[in-house]
């Protein structure tokens, strides 16, 4: 009964995911945004040098004799500036990229295109108060446009550009034809040029359209009525627990769950760390909890399920041989939060006694790190640090040195392997029956 119910909930999930992965539009967000995390790394590693090292209060250039570190401190400054301050403008290039591959077009200029595209939408103004006067200034481009909070409507754009440049591409009536002796670059270049003119002059007139119809720009529109409340949803706990939620069905079921969601969660919870990042850098009050750290210190610990805890429990009172020489083949991957060999392998898929822990114990530590942030106990994350960081050093370094992090992180653990101890016990009885 169990087994076939299992069955069918594994073949109904499992063509709603082959479905989903297939969107090219999903398979785009997700590549686009694998790419830009060395991006996001190398602006996180800006910001922890910038405070742990060049900061004359709290770094090591508080020593008297490494007091010039301090004047370095503009080295660091300038590396978090120039990726997370401008990851919408990179997000929009590599996602023109990506969907061009799709649509059989070679080389990187759709990448420019969309960058175009989604620049001329998007206000050469800013307007500010100084002194009681409203101050205009033109000709430059507003910090909120190029960072994060621009990553939904440049997402927008960026696929509305190069799927009208790619159709206009294949109109062959607005193809310049160059003679022969032309070399291929030029020619290409020529061939090139219609497309570009028509699509960067029908994305500027939908921008100056929406402003003149509604009085408001494109970004205001995408960003307080789409992105803005989509960040509050994952940003509160129920929305962050019902993303692992989903994300831990998907897997039992033996679909990569990480990848069901990551459409939804990255573009998000990049943002959110990212924020965070720049508020830490210029000293602001760091703005929120849940970020892509967050997931990886409190729900992800030592991979999907918190599978750290399984490991621990298998050794402590497993007596299944197969479990036991999994777990021994699983524990060094397990520590670099790579736990692929125990969830195929133990196995947690379409196995009902240990699904369930492996589903309820990172909604458990992810209130427990939640709820440990939110009172102060524990610092919120303001580095992106690579997701195969081992556990400990990781709270460590994502949240510049907090040993309230690493604490809470601890607890985590212990309550992770108190969760799956009576499922290991279980497993071990059901083996005896069978044999």
């Amino acid at each position: 009964m169990g087994s076939g119910f299992m069955g069918k909930l594994s073949d109904v999930l499992g063509g709603f995911a082959t479905k989903v992965n297939s969107l090219r539009y999903i398979m785009v967000i997700k590549n686009a945004f694998s790419a830009l995390i060395p991006v996001i790394i190398t602006g996180a590693f800006g910001t922890l040098f910038s405070a742990m090292v060049f900061d004359a209060e709290n770094g090591l250039a508080k020593i008297e004799f490494l007091r010039f570190l301090a004047e370095l401190k503009p080295i660091a400054s300038s590396i978090s500036y120039v990726t997370l301050s401008f990851l919408t403008i990179y997000a929009v290039f590599l996602i023109g990229i990506e969907l061009a591959k799709l649509n059989k077009l070679k080389g990187v200029f759709p990448g420019i295109i969309a960058v175009m595209s989604y620049l001329s939408v998007t206000p050469t103004i800013y307007q500010f108060l100084s002194d009681d006067k409203n101050i205009l200034v033109e000709n430059v481009l507003a910090k909120q446009y190029t960072d994060t909070k621009g990553l939904f409507l440049g997402m927008i754009v960026a696929i509305l550009s190069v799927e009208l440049y790619s159709w206009l591409g294949r109109q062959k009536k607005l193809q310049i034809k160059m003679p022969d002796t032309v070399p291929a670059n030029v020619s290409a270049s020529f061939s090139a040029l219609v497309p570009t003119i028509i699509t960067i002059a029908v994305m500027a007139t939908a921008g100056f359209v929406v402003k003149a119809i509604t009085g408001m720009y494109a970004y205001d529109i995408i960003y307080y009525l789409v992105q803005r409340p989509l960040e509050g949803v994952v940003q509160g706990l129920p929305g962050i627990l019902l993303l692992m939620l989903i994300a831990q069905i998907f897997w039992v079921i033996g679909i990569h769950g990480n990848q069901m969601i990551k459409p939804i969660r990255e573009p998000l919870l990049l943002a959110s760390i990212a924020v965070n990042t720049e508020a830490f850098e210029s000293g602001k009050e760091i703005p929120n909890i849940i970020t892509m750290p967050f997931w990886d210190m409190y729900m992800s610990i030592g991979g999907s399920g918190v599978t750290i805890g399984l490991l621990v429990a298998v050794f402590l009172v497993g007596k299944r041989e197969d479990m036991r020489e999994i777990t021994k083949l699983s524990s060094a991957p397990g520590i670099f939060n790579i736990n692929e060999p125990v969830i195929f392998g133990m196995p947690i898929m379409l196995n009902p006694i240990l699904a369930i822990p492996f589903i309820i114990t990172p909604l458990i530590t992810g209130t427990i790190g939640y709820f440990a942030t939110a009172t102060g106990l524990a610092a919120k994350a303001v580095v992106m640090v690579p997701w195969p960081m081992p556990p400990i050093v990781n709270a460590y370094l994502a949240t510049a040195g907090d040993l309230g992090a690493v604490v809470t992180q601890i607890v985590c653990i212990i309550v992770s392997i108190l969760i799956y101890l009576p499922f290991v016990k279980i497993s071990n009885t059901t083996q005896q029956k069978n044999s």
